[in-house]
């Protein structure tokens, strides 16, 4: 017989199971996504405010920090680091982005607790869904996505941070 015991509970939102003491998760909509599970802002935020181990990855450039901002952690006590999944490089048809090949090395180097709710970031959802799985195939047991983002799906005249993620969520953000 499987014992299942939930792990984590943000508000009414059960975000994993523990069966006979291996986490797993508990996702509608797929069986087997290669990572913890996609979050809404708010989920995200109620986490990261009642546990103190929980950590945002912000995946996006090191542009995207500077000029659209980052999310702003210090009203509840916890942190966030600064990691990009890509970097901006310069090739034959000019500046691209491409993969940091030494991420998971880099994340490692951060000092995160593998076992601690992990919550990437990045502009809409792709990027931090790319980098929870590589997370989890590194062995962070608890690698969510924030689905969303920091700025969101497009609204109607094509302009994000005003649809879904973490601006239009109205969460503290700071910017340079």
């Amino acid at each position: 017989m499987i014992a299942e015991t939930p792990i984590e509970h943000v508000g009414n939102c059960e975000l994993g199971l523990q069966r006979n003491g291996v986490a797993s998760v508990a996702m509608s909509g797929s069986d087997n996504p290669g990572y913890a599970g996609d979050l809404a802002t708010r989920q995200a935020w109620d986490l990261l405010a009642a546990n103190r181990a929980a950590v945002l990855v912000d995946v996006r450039s090191r542009p995207e920090w500077s000029f659209v901002g980052t999310p702003d952690l210090s009203s509840i006590g916890n942190r966030n680091v600064l990691l990009a999944w890509q970097n901006w490089s310069m090739g034959p048809q000019g500046a691209a982005m491409t993969p940091n090949a030494a991420f998971v090395d880099e994340l490692f180097a951060t000092g995160i607790d593998k076992n601690a709710p992990t919550i990437f970031i990045c502009r809409s959802g792709a990027r931090s869904k790319s980098a929870a799985i590589a997370a989890t195939r590194a062995g962070f047991s608890r690698a969510y996505n924030l689905a969303g983002g920091f700025e969101g799906a497009h609204d109607a005249r094509r302009h994000r941070g005003r649809v879904d993620g973490w601006k239009a969520s109205d969460l503290p953000w700071t910017q340079d």
